[in-house]
């Protein structure tokens, strides 16, 4: 609690300084006030007096309502969070031995997270003797790179990693400026 208290600047009482140069409500210098007349002035103007440079010298307060700023910071705060993207990582997993049905639907899956912005880990999982030919694995893996090639890039190259290959594929840049402006569109 001491943490977030110390992130607050101090308001009227709190303020311990003698002497504090003053800003007044419309953001123009007033001077330099004791303590006592600054806080008088905030108290005729019906406003707090919040200590905003604490290590200037003098101190800088400034005459505000600070419930309303409290409530503009929090609506700032609330529509930088609106505006960010979450990318999140999805995952398709294959077999060696697919077949072309199942690898159509799988590869339109794909596609359709990565319509979303989302990132796709593809995994080609192995089994007995399977594990014998991971070129079959890595085959699949550069046919779907081939045929995703307009849409998506390749952030991590086929790896191999116990009886599992993983690929990372990402969406193309100018795909992601698309669809966040669509979804700009949508939302109003």
């Amino acid at each position: 609690m001491g943490d977030i208290a110390a992130q607050e600047p101090r308001l009227n009482d709190e303020i311990t300084v003698s002497e504090c140069r003053l800003i007044d409500y419309d953001g123009n210098q007033m001077g330099v006030f004791s303590l006592e007349q600054a806080q008088g002035i905030a108290d005729a103007a019906g406003l707090d007096l919040v200590e905003i440079a604490p290590n200037a010298e003098p101190p800088v307060c400034r005459v505000m309502d600070y419930g309303k700023f409290k409530y503009d910071q929090a609506i700032k705060a609330k529509q930088a969070r609106k505006n960010q993207t979450k990318i999140e990582v999805k995952e398709m997993k294959f077999r060696p031995k697919i077949d072309v049905g199942d690898y159509t639907t799988k590869k339109k899956h794909v596609l359709r997270f990565l319509d979303a912005g989302n990132k796709v880990k593809i995994t080609i999982m192995f089994r007995g003797r399977e594990m014998a030919h991971p070129e079959q694995g890595l085959s699949i893996l550069e046919r779907l790179a081939d045929d995703l090639k307009d849409v998506a890039v390749i952030e991590n190259q086929p790896k191999m990693e116990g009886r599992n290959m993983h690929m990372l594929i990402a969406p193309l840049p100018q795909n992601m400026k698309k669809n966040q402006k669509g979804n700009e569109g949508k939302e109003e």
